[in-house]
């Protein structure tokens, strides 16, 4: 059963929760990251992304003069021009639940200085544009203009759904008519794909509004064409890096041309391989390519890579991507929590991946998923104030590690106000701008409930309105009441999260029991306004245990309630926390904090700390000593929320405890 997730004009969200990080989002991390994007930010990397355009449109237009000087050069990444994209997506979802004048200006004038740097033939990227048009799709693989492409497409989409207004939109399909005409499988085209993905995904968005098959067509030969070997018996990647002298970064490893999913075709990879960011993107397109061409072996692929990034390569709080060589998967059960990478960008990706999945069939494994990374993977990404972000999300830190192991040079203790390779702050903005339209999917005869966030949506099914909205305590306490607004005959379908073992259902007072598939509990009748539906889903503080298989949590155990993972700090518990151990079956006691990290239900465990060796017998500073039983110290041990840690200065913290 397909459905489609919800419009973003269509809901708007009242949660206590959810709304304060979505206006801090609109607040403060938007108008910063505007700064940011103009190099304003003091002490901060600057971003050029900026200034790259609006050089790049003095470049094309010499008669303008946006007072850049003509001779400084590009800046940046090679892919500098994707932070606008995203941050020009996050601005025009914002926009949605939050009308802004001044805002909205920002993006027409910038929409125009876009529409200045845009080639007479459609192309846009300002590192050719500025460095050399005549080098232009000579490095696919490296050099990411398809992948700017894809933002900026995903922001067009964006903003015309936000505002109706058709330049950005029209200044995009021009650029995918520049791109279809010079790469695709014709005689005389190029024949490649991009190497980091997400002109796939990108290009079904824009399908959605166009419907021109053209769109359609060409993100479907991106995924068919990935990985397929030409008549020289080397995949497409090769042969560029061969004909144009590009060089090769993965050439020594066992990546190869795996590290860009490009290794093998995509119906034949049976394992999530490479650039954790790269593959998911690559999978959320396969699955959008799949559903808009009822391709049933490419579904079939994005299960087997779902079900091995889910099951075998993903830590509790949905980071992915073990490794910082690479940025990248590295094999199946290999979750260790210290030198994890876990980038922000791809618990972003495994959201979209598996919201794509839940358009396709309504099972709770995907949209669990979904809820798992936004409450801990994602969000931990931003601080409390949303001036400082992590690119990497650890589990475990120890202050000392990360200054002085250089196997631990990527985590950072304290997140970072920008970075030179400022790919997830604007991200992270647009996932939680653009929030809404994870809650419902619907199609002409079910409307369905895939998270329990506050708010009212809109739908019409075969015709007749319907409103449903929805009132929840969750993720602090277990409580939905949900109401229904009009008169349409449908199935209702709500998600039975995997924290939840017990729960009972009402409907309009009466006790119900519904008809439950794939973790969805549906109720089909005759709906009107006053319906009720109450859900009471019992939400107790869980341990949880790895699979054996997974070495660096034998004999640990982590902290859940509801859909948030938690952790301990040592702002609550002292330095030391890898001595500490706790008791899985003594009560747990639930607080609520007003007052701290903006608010949060904080665990206390009685549990146990090592004691340190004492003077006497033993020398107290020797390294080893033959074995003695251990000396032990009762202690109350204090968890707080994952998302919520390293907002109190720098100091340890740890996901996976030690039980006793």
């Amino acid at each position: 059963m397909q459905t489609t997730f919800i419009k973003p004009g269509d809901i708007k969200i009242d949660d206590s929760f959810w709304s304060p990080i979505m206006e801090r989002v609109r607040t403060q991390v938007i108008p910063y990251q505007w700064e940011a994007l103009n190099d304003r930010i003091s002490g901060a990397e600057p971003s050029y992304a900026i200034r790259n355009f609006k050089l790049a449109a003095e470049l094309t237009h010499p008669e303008l003069d946006y007072a850049v000087p003509r001779t400084i050069g590009f800046g940046g990444m090679v892919f500098q021009d994707s932070d606008l994209a995203k941050w020009l997506e996050a601005a025009a979802y914002s926009l949605v639940w939050h009308p802004d004048a001044s805002l909205e200006q920002k993006l027409d004038e910038t929409i125009d200085i876009l529409a200045n740097a845009q080639q007479a033939d459609g192309y846009m990227d300002t590192y050719y544009i500025i460095n050399g048009i005549d080098k232009r799709w000579t490095n696919l693989k490296d050099h990411h203009e398809l992948y700017c492409f894809g933002h900026f497409t995903e922001a067009a989409v964006a903003y015309f759904e936000a505002t109706g207004k058709r330049k950005f939109l029209d200044i995009m399909i021009k650029y995918a008519d520049c791109i279809d005409a010079h790469i695709g499988a014709e005689e005389g085209k190029i024949h490649g794909y991009p190497g980091h993905e997400i002109a796939e995904m990108a290009l079904v968005r824009l399908y959605s509004v166009t419907k021109n098959e053209k769109h359609l067509k060409l993100a479907a030969y991106f995924i068919n064409q990935r990985g397929q070997k030409g008549p020289t018996g080397k995949v497409f990647f090769q042969e560029e890096d061969e004909r144009n002298a590009n060089g090769f970064y993965w050439k020594d490893s066992y990546f190869q041309y795996q590290y860009y999913q490009a290794g093998i075709p995509v119906r034949d990879q049976k394992v999530a391989e490479g650039h954790a960011v790269r593959a998911v993107y690559l999978y959320s397109g396969m699955a959008d390519v799949g559903r808009e061409t009822n391709d049933k072996s490419l579904i079939e692929a994005c299960e087997r890579l779902f079900t091995d990034i889910t099951r075998r390569q993903m830590y509790i709080t949905a980071a992915i991507g073990q490794q910082p060589y690479g940025e990248s998967f590295s094999f199946d059960y290999d979750l260790p929590n210290d030198t994890v990478y876990g980038e922000t960008c791809a618990s972003i990706g495994l959201a979209f991946f598996a919201r794509r999945m839940a358009e396709i069939e309504p099972n709770a494994k995907y949209t669990n998923v979904i809820e798992r990374a936004l409450y801990n993977g994602i969000i931990s990404g931003m601080s409390l104030d949303g001036t400082k972000f992590f690119y990497v999300n650890p589990l475990e830190t120890l202050p000392e590690s990360s200054k002085k192991d250089r196997r631990m040079h990527q985590v950072k203790i304290e997140r970072q106000s920008w970075f030179p390779c400022a790919c997830c702050p604007p991200n992270l903005a647009r996932i939680i701008a653009s929030l809404g339209t994870y809650v419902h999917s619907y199609n002409e005869e079910t409307i369905l409930t895939h998270l329990y966030i506050s708010g009212e949506a809109a739908f019409k099914l075969a015709g007749k309105e319907m409103k449903v909205r929805v009132k929840t305590g969750i993720p602090w306490e277990g409580s939905v009441k949900i109401t229904f607004e009009g008169e349409a005959d449908f199935n209702y379908g709500f998600r039975i999260p995997d924290w939840c073992g017990n729960y009972t259902v009402q409907l309009n007072g009466s006790p119900c029991t519904p008809n439950v598939q794939n973790a969805y509990a549906f109720i089909n009748r005759a709906w009107k306004t006053g319906d009720t539906i109450e859900i009471a889903f019992d939400m107790p503080a869980s341990f949880m245990q790895a699979n054996p298989k997974v070495r660096d949590d034998i004999g640990k155990a982590a902290l859940q309630r509801g859909p948030i993972v938690y952790c301990l700090e040592e702002a609550d518990n002292g330095k030391g926390l890898a001595k500490l151990a706790v008791n899985t079956v003594a009560d747990a006691q639930v607080t609520w904090e007003q007052g701290l990290l903006c608010g949060v239900d904080t665990i206390t465990v009685q549990g146990k700390e090592i004691k340190d060796w004492v003077a006497g017998e033993d020398d107290a500073e020797s390294l080893y000593r033959p074995v003695k039983p251990s000396e032990y110290a009762d202690k109350t041990l204090k968890f707080i929320p994952y998302y919520a840690w390293a907002n109190r200065g720098p100091g340890e913290m740890a996901v996976w405890v030690h039980m006793c």
